[in-house]
């Protein structure tokens, strides 16, 4: 899978419109269009927020295998009803969880 699909297949798990990641991202929904089309190429920047807003790790958009795909996606946080407003919060908070979950993870391994 390209990235571009990968992008798209969080978007659509976490049922998020074009409209409202665009919104999120300060960027035209065209733009957003042309990342999940492999048209254009996403910034780091741009990558950054969208691993934060999924719930995911940045290395989950340039994973090849298909099957590892699949689970990421389908393990990534979900919501539902979110409005656009709540997508900033909740971007906030997937990251600090995901930070929570390194350091637990950290801490294990020194044990």
């Amino acid at each position: 899978m390209e990235i571009g699909q990968v992008l798209k297949a969080f978007r659509e798990r976490n049922n998020f419109s074009q409209e409202a990641v665009a919104s999120f991202l300060e960027i035209k929904r065209e733009l957003l269009s042309y990342y999940e089309n492999d048209s254009r190429k996403p910034s780091v920047e741009v990558l950054e927020k969208l691993a934060d807003l999924y719930g995911a790790e940045l290395a989950d958009f340039f994973e090849r295998d298909k099957d590892h795909i699949n689970t990421n996606v389908a393990f990534a946080f979900r919501a539902t009803e979110v409005n656009e407003n709540d997508m900033k919060e909740l971007a906030h908070f997937r990251k600090v969880v995901k930070n929570y979950l390194k350091i637990v993870e950290l801490g294990n391994q020194d044990a």
